[in-house]
């Protein structure tokens, strides 16, 4: 066995066949305490391998009261955040005066057969390869054949429509549809309408439709300039205006820039392959000795020694490039702090392949890039899922070691699943419910059983140190019964105590008719065990430079503010009375500031309230304008409370027995104000009669605690990476660097882990193997 381990002392090396010892130093700092080490309550810290039983929460709790006393409201504050007393009063007294363990990492050693064929990229820790979309096999020599089109007949020559339909060449590993052989451009994408006839509308303002049936083949490859072109149009000729093309077809998959995706771009992937790899359709291709989903993990094959950040020893290991097949331990002891993750390398397609066979690129992802390969944020505010799995792969609380490790995340892209449910013959929803909600329960269902069938580690504690993200618009409403045991990380905190079934008003993600012994009969949060967090928001430069979260209380002259779709009363709404369970309908009735169809306001209409369905380029400086904010639900949760905090508005939050991002764990009595649904007509009332100096008191901790609604940190891992492409910096990248070095929504995660790792009701009682870094008054039961 090789073994490395952390010292001060230089690293030596003894030429003895058979063994090496590599000695490094390796210190991970995360947090600075807020309190000094020297205070007499906290004691030294444990050191060896406990085996006791760690105090019961109630007494941690009663021991630091006296230092961390609770406010009028309930309230310990903790890094500028509101928290519930016995959260804040641990983590200013346990979390925050913690220090690191020594935690042993595995390096991978396991080669895979034939070294996948360069056909995907080896799990060296499983010695098994985790093959690109469209190949299979141990050692990926399978070539699938994906189909583009559904079966065809007379009436439907390249089958029924389906968002893959291909009426030139289709690519069958990936199930996309290109001009294909024989053409100028081969490898242009020839997507949707593009390939078929269009109808012409028969009014001036009708739209254009597509004719499914009839392929237009002679136009698409035509050479004649005078016909509407595609796959042999050039794209200097089109735009010089010398040539007709077909203004159909366009440029959806990722990759390719332009109007005629004449230029090949960088594509979205997690983390984009850490440096140590390059991104091909979604999916990272690894360099050589590297792996995972972000090839962030190092091998003992790898050559340049380049450690990533979250693993730092600068560790010198043998050549292994021609060693024998035995399998050779390599182990480095390095210094974490807790809690620690462990991210399981799940098969590609609960991942991966999701983001490599995407037919539109902005699907599911929080960026893409443009024609110099510059960031491009998206408006996705599912892009949460992809923020998160990225902060926490590189994140210095991310272990391979799963025998160290508090929590396991389960990386499967809900995401990219729903938005790709039905889009190819692959990757159809079952047939009996034709849901995306059902689709996506059997996605999760397979996820756990590999998982429960191929580690050791969900049976150790019944799935209860796992985590699963349901991003999607109803969470975790339809997890199945076998991982509800589970921590749900979601954007709907609904408890079913008032909204029992399902809420949306799209038809497709309705849950009810999923039967029982699928989902079983589970609530969708719990708030003993899950947790709610803020949906994406991609960075606004221009809010950020103009500190629209800093705005005081004399600049802000609009009492209420909500814009959004208010439902079928008014143009363009959603034409479902179900749609946001009828809320928001409910105030625009009492409160709309724009006539509706009827050309009636709202019934209790005035000067100072907005209720408006009219959107506006001014959204952001409209909410800086306004005390309080409305925080409604849409088709499951909306981003109107991330709204709210970015801007530094009070939320108003009108959606009953649903809990909003981390309401389980801070104090929202200090910073938000919850108006019951049954009482919307007495809202502005209610408003009115919150004294100054409340409202003074409550802007100042949206002030202090926006950054907890805001994905800084991966924000800022991607700044770092175009930081290393250009020498001039995006004004994104400027104005959220020199943002005060606050918690953000991942930092919020961490300490909420931290907390429940110790204080979790099942986790009361167990026996304590392993070091926990905590000071004795934590740590030790008398």
């Amino acid at each position: 066995m090789l073994t490395i381990r952390s010292t001060k002392c230089p690293v030596a090396f003894a030429g003895v066949t058979g063994a090496l010892v590599v000695l490094v130093t390796a210190v991970h700092v995360f947090m600075v305490p807020i309190l000094p080490y020297s205070l007499d309550y906290f004691g030294a810290r444990s050191t060896g391998r406990p085996r006791h039983v760690l105090p019961a929460a109630g007494v941690v709790d009663s021991r630091l009261r006296e230092h961390f006393p609770s406010d009028s409201y309930g309230t310990v504050a903790f890094r500028g955040a509101s928290w519930k007393a016995e959260i804040g009063r641990w983590l200013a007294g346990c979390h925050a005066n913690s220090s690191s363990v020594n935690v042993t990492e595995a390096i991978g050693t396991k080669r895979c057969e034939k070294d996948c064929n360069g056909r995907g990229v080896c799990n060296y820790d499983l010695g098994e390869c985790r093959c690109f979309h469209g190949y299979a096999g141990k050692g990926c020599e399978d070539v699938l054949k994906l189909e583009c089109n559904l079966p065809s007949s007379q009436e439907w020559p390249a089958g029924r429509w389906i968002v893959s339909i291909c009426a030139a060449h289709c690519d069958t590993t990936r199930a996309m549809c290109f001009c294909g052989p024989g053409t100028k451009y081969p490898d242009r994408p020839v997507a949707e309408a593009c390939g078929f006839k269009t109808i012409l509308p028969a009014k001036p303002d009708d739209p254009k439709l597509t004719d499914w049936k009839t392929p237009d083949l002679e136009n698409i490859f035509t050479t004649n300039n005078s016909k509407l072109g595609w796959c042999n149009v050039v794209p200097e000729d089109a735009y010089s205006s010398k040539v007709e093309f077909k203004k159909e077809c366009d440029c959806k998959y990722d990759g390719l820039w332009g109007q005629f995706c004449e230029t090949r771009v960088e594509c979205s992937c997690i983390n984009q392959c850490s440096g140590h790899g390059h991104c091909r359709g979604g999916f990272c291709q690894c360099d050589s000795g590297y792996f995972g989903i972000d090839c962030s993990i190092p091998s003992a094959y790898s050559l340049t020694y380049d450690w990533p950040s979250w693993l730092q020893p600068p560790v010198n290991l043998p050549d292994l490039k021609n060693s024998s097949s035995i399998p050779i331990n390599v182990k480095a002891v390095v210094q974490k702090k807790r809690p620690l993750i462990y991210v399981y390398d799940l098969p590609a397609e609960f991942d991966s392949h999701l983001l490599e066979g995407r037919h539109f690129k902005f699907q599911c992802v929080n960026r893409i890039y443009d024609e110099k390969n510059w960031t491009l944020w998206t408006k996705q505010l599912y892009g949460a899922q992809m923020a998160l799995y990225e902060s926490i792969l590189a994140s210095p609380h991310r272990t391979l070691n799963g025998d160290e490790a508090d929590y396991f995340y389960v990386p499967v892209l809900d995401s990219c699943l729903i938005t790709r449910s039905d889009d190819a013959p692959h990757f159809l929803m079952p047939w009996d419910l034709r849901l995306r909600s059902y689709h996506t329960l059997e996605y999760y269902k397979m996820a756990y059983d590999h998982i429960s069938q191929q580690y050791p580690y969900w049976k150790r504690n019944s799935g209860r140190d796992h985590i699963w993200f349901f991003s999607w618009d109803e969470g975790a409403c339809y997890a199945p019964r076998e991982i509800w045991n589970s921590m749900m990380l979601v954007h709907w905190g609904n408890t079913n105590t008032k909204h029992k079934n399902s809420t949306t008003a799209y038809w497709a993600d309705n849950w009810d008719y999923i039967p029982l012994d699928r989902r079983g009969n589970h609530p969708c949060f719990d708030p003993i065990k899950d947790l709610v967090l803020p949906a994406w928001k991609e960075p606004n430069p221009a809010a950020i430079w103009l500190k629209l979260w800093a705005r005081p209380r004399n600049n802000r002259t609009t009492l209420f503010y909500f814009n959004g779709n208010l439902g079928p009363a008014y143009e363009g709404g959603r034409p479902e009375d179900t749609y946001s369970m009828g809320i928001r309908q409910k105030l625009a009735a009492e409160f709309g500031s724009t006539p509706n169809k009827q050309g009636n306001l709202g019934r209790q209409h005035a000067a100072d309230v907005t209720v408006t369905y009219l959107r506006t380029e001014k959204y952001y400086e409209e909410l800086a304008s306004s005390v309080f904010c409305g925080v409604l639900p849409g088709d499951g949760w909306s981003g109107r409370m991330e709204d709210s905090m970015l801007q530094g508005c009070i939320p108003v939050i009108i959606q009953d027995g649903i809990f909003l991002p981390y309401e389980n764990v801070l104090n929202y009595n200090s910073f938000a104000v919850r108006i019951q649904e049954d009482d919307i007509p007495v809202l502005i009332n209610k408003l009115r009669g919150i004294n100054e100096t409340q409202v003074e008191f409550m802007l100042g901790n949206v002030r202090q605690m926006w950054q907890r609604f805001f994905y800084r940190d991966s924000i800022l891992l991607e700044a770092q990476r175009q930081k290393t492409l250009f020498s001039e910096e995006a004004p994104w990248s400027v104005e959220v660097s020199k943002l005060p070095d606050d918690d953000d929504v991942y930092a919020t995660f961490i300490q909420v882990l931290h907390y429940k790792l110790y204080n979790d009701p099942w986790r009361q009682g167990l026996l304590q193997t392993k070091e926990t870094g905590l000071p004795n008054i934590c740590s030790r039961a008398s």
